[in-house]
C-alpha cells in the first residue's frame, strides 16, 4: 500500500449526522464563547485595531496612505495564515489537539500583550506588538476555525455554524466602533500611553480567559467530533490532497473577491472625516451601525439554511450584495452616511454567511484548519492591498465615487464564479448530507 493510500485509510468514513436541536444549541453556545473571546482579543480586529488606527491618525498624524501602509506591514503574519492552519491539522500538542492550541497560544498571546502594555507607545512598538501578538493569536484561532469547520461538516450544520460565527464575531467590532470617539479622544490626549496600556491589558485578559476556558472539555462538543487523523500524519500527502481538491478553488476565489473591496476602509474613513466633516465618534458610529446591520440578515440565514438549499442562498445573497456600497455614492452629510450604513449592512449579511458556509462544506477531510485559515489569509491579502488601491484611487480622482464603482465591479465578478461551485456541494440545506460522496468528494 502506498503512503498516500495509507493516509487516506486513516480518515473516518462515517456519514454526517444531524444532531438533535438541544445538542446543536449547546455546541453553538460553546463555539460562541470561543468566538467572543477571540474577537475581543484579536490584535488585528475590533477592540485593538480600531484604537490603533485612531492613534496613528490623531496622535502620530499619519495621512491615509501611511495608515494603509502600516496595516499592510502589520498584517504580514496574516498573509501566511494557511501555515498556522496546516500546523493545526498536522500537529497535536500534548494530545489535546484544538484545546492544546488554545491553551498554549492563548497564554502566550496574553503574555505578549502584558509586555507591550508597559512599553512606550511609538509607531515601531505598536508594529512589533501587533505582529508578535498576531503570530501567537493565529495558532489559537486556527484551532477554533478548524474545530468549527469539523463540527459543521460532521454534523451537517455548516449553515448554523456560519450564522453564529458571523453574529458573534460582529459583536467585538460593533462595540469597538461604537466606542470609537471615546477611544480616539483618550489616545489623542496626554493619557495616550495609559489608554493604550489599558487596551493591551484587556486583550491580555481575553486571551488568558481563552486559555482557561479551553481547559474545559464539554462532552456534547468533543464526543460529537471524530478525530480525522487516526495515526501517523503524512504532510506531503495532505498537501497533494489539498491541491487536488477542486471545491476549495471557487470557494476561495469568491471569498477573495468579496473581501477585496478597494476603498471600504481607509479612504472611507478619510472621506467621512475630511469631506463630510464627521468627527471620530461619527465614523465610529457609522461602522457600528454598518456592522450591527449585518446581524439581522445573519440571523435570517441561520433560519433559512435549515429550510433552503445552499445554492439559492448563495445566488440570491450575491445578487443582493453586488450593489451593497452604491448608497455611499449618494451621501452628502454625516447624517445621510449614518442612514446609508443600515441598508449597506443588511445587503451583505446573507452573502457573507453563505460564503463561510460554502468554505466549510468545501474543506477536504482532515484539512479544515488549513482551508479556513487560508480564507483568513486571503481576507487580508485581498483587503489590505485593496485598501492601498482604494486609497490610490481616492487620492488620484479626488472623490469616493470611484471607490464605489471599483467595489461594485469586483463584487459583480462573484456571479460568474458561482458557476464553478460543484452543484452537489450546495444542493442540500443544513441537516441533509450532500449526495454523491458527501462533502469529501473531489
Amino acid at each position: 500500500m502506498s503512503s498516500e493510500a495509507a493516509a487516506e485509510t486513516l480518515l473516518p468514513t462515517d456519514a454526517p449526522v444531524d444532531l438533535p436541536p438541544g445538542q446543536r444549541i449547546r455546541i453553538l453556545g460553546y463555539l460562541s464563547v470561543l468566538l467572543l473571546l477571540l474577537g475581543f482579543g484579536a490584535p488585528y480586529l475590533g477592540l485593538i485595531d480600531t484604537p490603533i488606527a485612531f492613534f496613528l491618525k490623531n496622535k502620530l498624524h499619519m495621512h491615509a496612505a501611511q495608515v494603509a501602509q502600516f496595516r499592510l506591514i502589520s498584517g504580514l503574519p496574516l498573509y501566511f495564515s494557511f501555515l498556522f492552519g496546516f500546523a493545526r491539522d498536522t500537529w497535536n500538542p500534548f494530545g489535546l489537539r484544538d484545546r492544546g492550541y488554545m491553551m498554549i497560544f492563548g497564554a502566550l498571546c496574553a503574555a505578549i500583550y502584558v509586555y507591550f502594555a508597559f512599553v512606550p507607545v511609538t509607531e515601531w512598538t505598536l508594529l512589533a506588538a501587533v505582529i508578535l501578538a498576531t503570530i501567537a493569536f493565529l495558532f489559537a484561532v486556527s484551532a477554533q476555525q478548524g474545530l468549527s469547520s469539523v463540527i459543521g461538516r460532521q454534523n451537517v450544520m455548516s449553515g448554523q455554524v456560519s450564522a453564529v460565527w458571523n453574529v458573534v464575531t460582529s459583536i467585538p467590532g460593533l462595540i469597538a466602533f461604537a466606542l470609537g470617539g471615546v477611544l480616539s479622544d483618550a489616545l489623542e490626549g496626554r493619557n495616550a500611553e495609559s489608554a493604550a496600556r489599558t487596551l493591551f491589558l484587556i486583550g491580555a485578559a481575553m486571551m488568558a480567559a481563552l486559555a482557561l476556558f479551553a481547559i474545559w472539555r464539554p462532552k456534547v462538543v468533543y464526543d460529537n467530533v471524530q478525530d480525522e487523523h487516526k495515526a501517523a500524519f503524512h504532510p506531503w500527502t495532505d498537501v497533494k490532497r489539498l491541491v487536488k481538491h477542486w471545491p476549495i478553488y471557487p470557494a476561495l476565489a469568491i471569498w477573495l473577491l468579496w473581501n477585496f473591496a478597494p476603498g471600504s476602509q481607509t479612504p472611507l474613513q478619510y472621506y467621512l472625516q475630511d469631506t463630510l466633516h464627521a468627527d471620530d465618534a461619527a465614523f465610529g458610529w457609522f461602522n457600528a451601525i454598518f456592522a450591527g446591520s449585518f446581524i439581522p440578515t445573519f440571523l435570517l440565514y441561520g433560519f433559512l439554511c435549515r429550510k433552503v438549499a445552499l445554492r439559492p442562498l448563495l445566488w440570491w445573497g450575491t445578487i443582493v450584495a453586488v450593489p451593497q456600497m452604491v448608497p455611499l455614492a449618494f451621501i452628502h452629510s454625516e447624517q445621510s452616511a449614518l442612514i446609508a450604513a443600515v441598508p449597506i449592512g443588511l445587503m451583505g449579511g446573507v452573502s457573507s454567511a453563505a460564503y463561510i458556509d460554502l468554505l466549510i462544506r468545501s474543506c477536504p477531510k482532515g484539512l479544515e484548519g488549513t482551508v479556513l485559515m487560508m480564507s483568513t489569509g486571503l481576507y487580508y491579502i485581498a483587503s489590505r492591498p485593496g485598501d492601498i488601491l482604494g486609497t490610490w484611487l481616492y487620492e488620484k480622482f479626488g472623490g469616493f465615487t470611484i471607490c464605489v464603482i471599483a467595489i461594485t465591479v469586483v463584487y459583480a465578478l462573484i456571479v460568474p464564479t458561482l458557476l464553478l461551485v460543484p452543484k452537489r456541494l450546495i444542493s442540500t440545506p443544513d441537516g441533509v448530507a450532500p449526495p454523491e460522496g458527501g462533502f469529501d468528494r473531489d
